[in-house]
């Protein structure tokens, strides 16, 4: 595996990090970042990821869904 493909894998654990762990809403948001700035991400949903930085319990997919701004993240997320 390369250090890109590394890289890549790690984001996509964080962004995944489990909801509730301490520090976990900001793990996933500099992981939503990185993915962004790849072009897997749009703007609006990236948007979700920041302000949920600072919530650690708070879920961004339910507010992507509600917002209904990331369709195509949703999709690659699993649901």
């Amino acid at each position: 595996m390369t250090e890109d493909e590394a890289d890549l894998a790690e984001n996509w654990a964080l962004v995944k990090t489990p909801l509730g762990e301490p520090w976990s809403g900001r793990a996933r948001y500099a992981a939503a970042m990185f993915l962004y700035k790849r072009g897997l991400m749009n703007a609006e949903t990236l948007e979700v990821y920041r302000l949920c930085s600072r919530l650690d319990h708070q879920d961004p997919l339910s507010l992507i869904r509600q917002r209904g701004c990331g369709k195509d993240w949703l999709e690659k997320m699993g649901g």
